[in-house]
């Protein structure tokens, strides 16, 4: 790994009204998104990490920029847009703290960071590539998104595909399972939900599922099951790896704070090639959305490095 590598996240910024109670009759308004989640929780557990988007002139894109910079996320191939409105999206709870996405808003879905926007210079000191399937449903992300993989593969950088389908955005299931699908073929990284992965391969069990994307020859697929762990599969070979038990506030960073920790430990290690790498990879991943799992909010909800340092390896 360079020193001077970082590790680099593509998707759109939101907005995320979470309900501050499961009544979900009253919202509070944090910065969030997967992508934006995963870049910030990188940052916070000690390593650089590089975000493009795209950003406007009002006050909610100040405001995601201004949070960006406070959380250490370098922006410099990020790009601005007057026009541009940040999405965002009313999360509510259950009584058990699971979340629910209901209702989004999208002033400018058209206006996305577009293939020419990309610069070769991000992907030379990159060690990683993320990505997750929320802006594919708009024609010019899911092009901007091949473009992003294919200048990953052609400087040898890994490839990290976290699915996080929210399919209120899809015109339909049959468009959001093939269009999600077809990126997995050429990824190092898969991590997807065990709800994610019976929608995906239309399967009823885990087992069927991995079985169904077997096919596709991904390296690493990580299926996160919440309390019960991550099911972790190398090359065909599955196991299961336990997560500790907590009593969950609010699961809607969880998967990002997981991802966020298996993105740093593939940067400062390398991609896993045995089982125990996997697993010791994988181990601190369920730490990471086990913790934020115990604390309301997503991206508020982050683990930082003096919480996990004791857990890391490098």
């Amino acid at each position: 790994m360079n020193e001077e590598s970082y590790i680099l996240v593509y998707g759109d910024a939101f907005v995320d009204y979470i309900a501050t109670d499961a009544s979900n009759s009253t919202f509070k308004k944090y910065m969030g998104g997967a992508t934006i989640n995963v870049a910030a929780g990188i940052s916070r557990i000690g390593a650089p990490s590089s975000l493009i988007t795209i950003t406007g002139d009002d006050a909610t894109s100040q405001f995601v920029r201004d949070e960006l910079k406070k959380e250490g996320v370098n922006t410099d191939f990020a790009i601005y847009d007057a026009k541009k409105r940040i999405s965002g999206v009313y999360v509510h709870l259950t009584e058990t703290g699971e979340r629910e996405f209901k209702n989004y808003i999208d002033e400018t879905p058209a206006l996305q960071v577009t293939p020419t926007q990309l610069q070769e210079a991000a992907f030379k000191k990159a060690s990683i590539v993320n990505v997750c399937s929320g802006t594919m449903f708009e024609p010019t992300a899911l092009t901007t998104t091949q473009a992003m993989i294919d200048m990953a593969k052609d400087k040898g950088v890994i490839i990290a595909i976290d699915a996080n389908i929210r399919p209120l955005r899809w015109s339909s299931e049959d468009v959001c399972r093939d269009t999600i699908m077809q990126f997995f073929e050429e990824a190092d990284i898969v991590k997807v939900t065990d709800e994610e992965l019976a929608f995906l391969t239309q399967t009823t069990t885990i087992e069927d599922g991995i079985a169904a994307l077997d096919a596709l020859l991904v390296p690493i697929v990580l299926v996160t099951v919440g309390e019960n762990g991550t099911y972790a599969v190398l090359n065909g070979e599955t196991m299961h790896v336990p997560t500790q038990k907590v009593k969950a506030v609010d699961t809607t960073g969880a998967g990002d704070a997981f991802m966020a920790g298996v993105l740093r430990d593939v940067h400062y290690n390398g991609l896993p090639t045995t089982p125990d790498e996997l697993m010791r990879c994988v181990s601190f991943g369920n730490k990471l959305g086990a913790m934020a799992a115990t604390k309301a909010g997503a991206l508020t909800a982050l683990p930082c490095y003096d919480e996990v340092k004791q857990w890391i390896k490098e």
